[in-house]
């Protein structure tokens, strides 16, 4: 009997020594697995397949770059780049968190390894975000600690009205808070495995988001002062505009994150996608509470 006939007897249910060698048949084609054997990985991490939304991506932020420049300076099809590269990012944020999903969902790919990682990856992109923010309160306590001659040497600069702390900033900073709580019951909810109670969490949390934005922009549209006032205004716009802009991803954040909780995607061990969202939600409080005290009610006296 030769190989041929042991490995077909083998394929149909008879026992053969040949079963113990890393021999394959396919398609009636002898192979031999023994030199591919250090293929063979044993470890918890994950080792992410080829991708081109890293290349995508990049030309989406170069074209939007050039097109922005290109649009300031009233070049023809320079706002047409503009838009064609913030489309492109668009589509890449989608497709790409889109795969992390499936990846870390569907193929199991996210072990605790993975998510120790992730983890790490999260505090440190919030770290670079307190730096961020660390910049316009910088330029905020420089300008009003100091003030130069040309705002009249006082804070807040002369013909400056401020905004009323007691009004909408107050307002918001309740919402705001309130949504941090509503936030952490949702987080709770998950570990217990109490998906009726996260879901009511995280819908209150995205309510209460809206609503802050929503008086956040009647605060812009009702503003006695605009950003080129002076430094007060540039500062003031600068730090709280760019907040709100936090206040909108991470609604977006959330909003994901609730629809993943409905869906099933979350355990009680495994929902970094919504802790990561959490994370956010929770810095994003922190700096208001700062532009509440330092921008609203301090630089307001």
């Amino acid at each position: 009997m030769n190989i041929f006939n042991i490995l077909s007897n083998n394929i149909h249910g008879v026992k053969c020594k040949k079963r113990k060698e890393n021999i394959i048949v396919k398609n009636n084609v002898l192979f031999n697995n023994e030199p591919f054997k250090y293929l063979k990985t044993r470890h918890s991490w994950h080792l992410v397949d080829p991708s081109p939304w890293p290349l995508v991506a990049s030309l989406g932020a170069f074209f939007m770059t050039s097109g922005g420049v290109l649009y300031m300076h009233n070049f023809a099809g320079g706002s047409r780049l503009l838009i064609t590269g913030f489309i492109t990012i668009l589509y890449v944020m989608y497709i790409w968190w889109r795969d992390i999903i499936r990846e870390a969902t569907f193929e199991e790919q996210h072990t605790f390894s993975v998510q120790r990682g992730l983890r790490l990856g999260m505090i440190l992109f919030i770290v670079s975000e307190v730096m961020f923010f660390f910049a316009f309160f910088w330029a905020f306590f420089h300008s009003s600690l100091s003030p130069a001659f040309t705002v009249g040497g006082v804070w807040p600069p002369i013909a400056i009205e401020t905004i009323q702390t007691s009004g909408i900033p107050l307002t918001n900073t309740f919402f705001l808070l309130s949504s941090g709580a509503t936030v952490t019951w949702a987080h709770h909810a998950i570990i217990v495995r109490a998906k009726k109670q996260a879901v009511i969490g995280l819908i209150l949390t995205i309510i209460l988001a809206t609503i802050f934005t929503g008086f956040q922009v009647l605060e812009y549209l009702d503003a006695p002062f605009t950003i080129a006032d002076s430094v007060f205004g540039s500062c003031f716009y600068m730090a709280t505009g760019f907040h709100g802009f936090h206040v909108f991803i991470g609604t977006i954040s959330l909003i994901v994150s609730l629809i993943r909780i409905v869906l099933n995607h979350f355990t009680s061990t495994h929902h970094f996608g919504f802790e990561s969202a959490a994370w956010y939600w929770h810095f994003v409080d922190v700096v208001w509470l700062f532009l509440f005290v330092t921008v609203y009610w301090w630089g307001g006296l």
